[in-house]
Parts: C-alpha cells; sequence; structure tokens
C-alpha cells in the first residue's frame, strides 16, 4: 500500500480493495513480528536511550506519507528489533509475561471490531459477553450470586477503583456525606488505609488521586515470609482508633511485586469485619492461583469487597488486561451516573446493559475477549498447567541458586519470583555487594543477553528473576545465571575498587 493516490476503499474494511489490503497490511505485519521479534538471539538488542533516539529523526508527520509497507518495514527495523522480548528464556525481569497465541488472535479480533464499551449499542454481543466474562469470574473466586465487576487496564486502575468505591461507602455512612455531588467532607483528613510495607505502591497512588494523600495510607509491618504481621496490624488499628483516626480500607495483597508473598486472607477479613473497613485483595499477580490445585494460597478472598486481577501477567494475556471484581454489584452505586446519549435513565430497567456506569473510562476497549479466547481454546486445565509450568520453574531455579556458592537465595518462592544477589565471596560486605549488583544489573540491559530485574532488600541492591515464560527451562535459568557471573567477574576485574 504505497503512500499516493491512497483511496478511502483502500484504508477501511467493507469494500474488495478494503479487504485485500487489510489482508495484506496483518501478513506483513505478522512476518514483520516472526523476523524482528522472536527470531533474536538475546532478549534485547543493549542499545542506550541515545541511540535508539538516533533512528527516529525521520519527521513523525511527513507532508507526503511513505506508504504502510514502508513503515511497517521501519517499525520492525527500528522499533521491534530494539524491544524488550517477553518470549525470550532469558527475559526475566518483570511481571510482563509472553502473550499466548489465542490471546494475540483475540486482539486482532477485537482491535478490527473496534467495539467501545460505554454504551450497548456500540457494543451489543461485546456488552454482553464482558458480563457473562465477569459472572465467570465471580465464581472463580467464589464470590456470591450478587457479584459484579467490570474490566480495566490492569490493578492500577483497578486498586484506584476499589478505595474509591471505599472512601464514598465510608463518608456516606459514617459522615453522611455525598462524596459524587459535594467533594471530601471536612473530616476526609482523618481517613486511613492500611496496607503491608510491600504493597503496592498503587496504594498510595490511589490515596493521592482521590484527595487524601499518600500520608493516609499506614503500611504495617510484614514478617519472615514478606506478608502482612497481623499482630502489628491489630496494634496499628488500635492505635489510630486511639487517635480519633478513620480507617476505611484494608488491602491485602495476593501476590507482591518482590517476594510474591500472599498475605493472610482470612485473617485480614476478619479484621474488615470486626472494624467496618472496605476488605479489598489486589491479586494482579497471584490471582491466576485460583485455576491452579494452589487455589488454597487464595483462602479469605471470596471475603473481599473488591479483587482486583490482571490476565496481562499470570494469565499470559496481552496488554492490557485486567478486572475489578465487587463482592456485591450494588456498590458500583456510589460511582453510578447517567449520559442522556449513553445510558439515560430508565435502560437499567429496560434491561439494557450499563456498564460505563461501572468504570472510571468511558470509552473502552472490549478486553474481556482474550481471556474468553484464552479460556474457551485452553479450558481451566490447559491455563492451570501454564500457571503451575512456572512455578515449578521457580522452585528449580531455588534449587540452582542453592547449588553454588557466589549466589545467595533470600527467600523461598510463593509464586514465580526470585530474589537473590551474586556475592562471589563471603568476605564482600554488603555495600560492595550493593553496588556489584546494581553494576551487573545496569551492565548486562546494555549487553542484551539477559534482562534481570533490580530491587533491595534491607538496603541492600539485589536481582530478582520473574519466571513468567512457560516455555522457559532451567536451562534458560542456568545460562542467564552463567551470563551473571560472568557480568560480575568483568565488573569486578574492571571496576575493583568500585566494589
Amino acid at each position: 500500500m504505497g503512500g499516493d493516490g491512497v483511496t478511502p476503499d483502500e484504508l477501511f474494511l467493507g469494500s474488495d480493495a478494503g479487504n485485500a489490503a487489510y489482508r495484506e497490511a496483518m501478513e506483513s505485519a505478522t512476518e514483520t513480528v516472526l523476523e524482528s521479534v522472536v527470531d533474536g538471539e538475546n532478549p534485547y538488542s543493549g542499545q542506550p536511550p541515545d541511540v535508539l533516539a538516533e533512528q527516529f529523526d525521520d519527521p513523525v508527520i511527513p507532508e507526503t506519507g511513505v506508504g504502510l509497507d514502508e513503515t511497517i518495514e521501519a517499525v520492525g527495523e527500528h522499533v521491534l528489533a530494539h524491544s524488550v522480548d517477553p518470549s525470550n528464556g532469558r527475559c526475566m525481569a518483570h511481571l510482563q509475561c509472553p502473550p499466548m497465541i489465542p490471546g494475540l488472535a483475540a486482539e486482532a479480533l477485537l482491535t478490527a471490531a473496534n467495539q467501545s464499551l460505554d454504551s450497548f449499542d456500540q457494543a451489543p454481543a461485546a456488552t454482553v459477553l464482558e458480563g457473562r466474562v465477569v459472572d465467570a469470574l465471580c465464581d472463580l473466586f467464589d464470590l456470591p450470586s450478587d457479584g459484579d465487576g467490570v474490566f480495566t487496564g490492569g490493578g492500577t486502575e483497578s486498586n484506584f477503583q476499589a478505595l474509591l468505591l471505599a472512601r464514598d461507602r465510608c463518608c456516606s455512612q459514617r459522615f453522611d456525606h455525598d462524596v459524587q455531588a459535594d467533594g471530601l467532607p471536612a473530616n476526609a483528613d482523618s481517613l486511613r488505609v492500611l496496607c503491608s510495607d510491600a504493597a503496592h505502591f498503587t496504594a498510595k497512588q490511589a490515596a493521592h488521586h482521590l484527595g487524601l494523600g499518600e500520608n493516609a495510607v499506614v503500611t504495617v509491618a510484614t514478617d519472615d515470609e514478606g506478608r502482612i504481621d497481623v499482630t502489628a496490624l491489630d496494634a496499628t488499628l488500635a492505635e489510630l482508633r486511639a487517635r480519633d483516626r478513620e480507617p476505611f480500607a484494608l488491602v491485602g495483597t495476593a501476590g507482591t511485586t518482590d517476594f510474591g508473598s500472599i498475605d493472610p486472607l482470612s485473617a485480614l477479613a476478619d479484621r474488615a469485619g470486626d472494624h467496618d473497613l472496605w476488605f479489598h485483595v489486589d491479586a494482579a499477580y497471584g490471582g491466576a492461583l485460583a485455576v491452579t490445585d494452589h487455589r488454597a494460597l487464595l483462602d479469605g478472598i471470596e471475603r473481599a469487597d473488591s479483587v482486583a486481577v490482571d490476565f496481562h501477567k499470570l494469565f499470559f494475556q496481552p496488554i492490557s488486561c485486567g478486572a475489578l471484581l465487587l463482592r456485591d454489584g450494588d456498590e458500583f452505586g456510589w460511582m453510578s451516573r447517567n449520559a442522556a446519549y449513553l445510558n439515560p435513565a430508565g435502560h437499567d430497567d429496560a434491561g439494557i446493559p450499563n456498564l460505563v456506569a461501572k468504570s472510571v473510562r468511558t470509552t473502552r476497549r472490549f478486553d474481556a475477549l482474550k481471556p474468553y479466547v484464552a479460556f474457551r481454546s485452553l479450558g481451566r486445565e490447559g491455563i492451570a498447567a501454564l500457571v503451575e509450568s512456572t512455578l515449578e520453574l521457580a522452585d528449580g531455579a531455588a534449587t540452582l541458586l542453592d547449588d553454588v556458592d557466589d549466589f545467595e537465595r533470600l527467600h523461598e518462592p510463593t509464586l514465580n519470583t526470585l530474589v537473590f544477589r551474586y556475592r562471589p565471596h563471603d568476605g564482600m560486605d554488603d555495600r560492595a555487594v550493593s553496588r556489584l549488583n546494581a553494576a551487573i544489573r545496569h551492565d548486562l540491559l546494555h549487553d542484551g543477553r539477559a534482562v534481570v530485574a533490580r530491587t533491595e532488600v534491607d538496603g541492600v541492591t539485589s536481582l530478582k528473576f520473574t519466571l513468567l515464560d512457560p516455555t522457559a527451562t532451567l536451562d534458560d535459568v542456568a545460562a542467564t545465571l552463567d551470563v551473571l557471573r560472568d557480568r560480575g567477574a568483568s565488573v569486578v576485574a574492571e571496576r575493583g575498587a568500585v566494589v
């Protein structure tokens, strides 16, 4: 498809010319992905930002277009070839999964259909199917029959929306105040959210966005397994009450970012009930355990007022795809509204689904199609096998770390993350180890042979594997350890004075 003389018929589906152009474009895009991404030996090219920037000197908006064929070719050469490949066995830094092929097929289907979930007349079948998928998810997490949910862009949005609902319910019930109409009440500065000190940063981010401020989030110490300490939680609740503060929400985490730890959800549900707190479970990472034989690790999640679950992590779907589930669907009423052109009053009574009233977004993609296609294609057993293979890989990787002298493992894996350090000899102090591991991670990113994450444990920089690839093997893990070891030895040799 060239840049000159292209007619509208060649740019849109519906005509013979448009349909042929679509088929050609999709085939070209597919070949470009296969040539530029998955054929690479390393997970990243290693190019730094300034070198990448030099590739994009051509005008983004040229006076005359160069045509789709040339543009796709350039994207393959300059973008895809320098993208991190989550399907490479040595790409194990973040919660960035390799997307499964059913999800990629669903992505193509939903983008071509271009349904918008803000009104039924823009997305009739999609609206009904999202409801069916939400019902299935509520069943998966053992939420009651009056549970409900909505698809989101991921855990950040889900956590924000859950705390928005919690805040507005609290202000109505405790202060007789309508936040939606009147804004925050005068005593809003007393409101508090509780979570562990290992909870995702989006709890504080949400408090900021909700006008409460990050200081409204009170973090509670964790135990040796990275889970919230329930005794410390009890003491914190008592202290807040003694200071006339108003705890209104308790956030439990099912899968912390670093250690994959899962809070004792049943105990947290008890505390939430005793203290009239909205109980939210951030299961963006660990929610996939619900399909596996490890379901018991999530015991108590069925008692949550809200649950965040992501599909672009351990459900292996393309970014972005998440959901917020509510134990009681009527709680969406705290944020619902009507717009005459989308969901006029009376639509609900007429049986017309009203999804826009449950979302913080208006225009919204048909992302529910991705898990639908995946579940229908593989079944619960098929998805479970993929998840469990990554858990088994993490156990095997832990054994590999234990069998060598120059790496130290820092925890038992709960999910599929492993935090560890390279310490080439016992005499190296923590400050030197911290600098060494930071240098290894930095150098490897610009080397491209492996992509691993860094974090801090007790103030010491550490390395992290996030093993989200069901096709990765212990050989891949061993090869990555060899790369880390080789880079570490080079750092010591080249910059011994630094470390």
